[in-house]
């Protein structure tokens, strides 16, 4: 079976969640990522809901017609519910209801089943924290780190509300008055890190004969280099924006073909 066409929204997709590696206050930004690859047409959720740490998702479940799975714990200390969602992954496979997997957990134990599903030629997503392993990362096609989903801006608001307390809860008026400042920049994941040595290899799989790489084959080439990589994690919704606040990559449009999008290349 060949690999779907990720950028086709007809594309049906299967999205299976560890309940117990995952949060409930997120589901409908995770869900609305998968969306941007296919129509989501299973939705499960797997874990022991007979335990007060999975009553958070009842609502969030209603609200998105998510099915919930129940699966019993059968010894102490030992999670079962990775293999009940792993069972259900490969009978989805092999009765190839679907074209793509999201798999939504932070568990290295999914590595051999994002393997196993690509094998088969389905496109695999991953949604977890930035502390997956990396062995489960590598093994999707696309993985999204949920610290990007996670509203800052609020977090932002509540901060600046609290130091304002602090410094007597009320601002002094006069002709001393320091104009308001711009909003701070999103944060970054990847406070400190550097993108542009994957950047540089991404561009150089990418670039043409001309010295110049299209935006397009680019990204392309950095999901394959590193499924984790989000644009997102440096502080810029798109790559595009990202490459644009780089001072080592110039920037062109081709005016005579629109369609052939961002031009980008490295500069001297």
């Amino acid at each position: 079976m060949a690999q779907p066409n990720i950028e086709n929204k007809d594309t049906k997709m299967a999205v299976l969640i560890d309940g117990d590696n995952a949060q409930a206050s997120l589901l409908p930004k995770m869900l609305a990522e998968v969306g941007k690859h296919g129509s989501v047409t299973i939705r499960r959720i797997y874990g022991d809901w007979t335990t007060s740490s999975m009553h958070s998702w009842k609502e969030a479940l209603h609200m998105h017609a998510v099915q919930p799975i129940q699966q019993f714990r059968y010894t102490v200390g030992k999670n079962a519910t990775d293999s009940a969602l792993i069972i259900d992954a490969m009978d989805i496979m092999h009765r190839r209801f679907v074209e793509g997997f999201c798999i939504i957990s932070s568990d290295s134990d999914y590595t051999r089943l994002a393997t196993r599903i690509r094998e088969e030629g389905f496109f695999v997503m991953g949604i977890g924290q930035k502390k997956t392993p990396k062995s489960f990362v590598n093994a999707c096609d696309i993985f999204i780190y949920t610290e990007n989903l996670a509203p800052r801006r609020e977090s932002q608001q509540r901060q600046e509300r609290g130091r304002d307390r602090g410094r007597g809860g009320s601002r002094k008026t006069g002709p001393q008055e320091q104009p308001p400042q711009p909003p701070p920049p999103p944060q970054a994941l990847y406070a400190g890190t550097d993108p542009m040595p994957l950047l540089r290899e991404a561009f150089e799989m990418a670039v043409q004969e001309n010295g110049w790489a299209n935006l397009g084959p680019m990204g392309k080439a950095l999901q394959q280099l590193d499924p984790g990589f989000d644009p997102r994690s440096f502080g810029q919704r798109q790559l595009s924006s990202l490459i644009k606040s780089l001072p080592d990559f110039e920037v062109r449009r081709d005016e005579e073909d629109a369609a052939a999008g961002i031009w980008v290349r490295l500069k001297e």
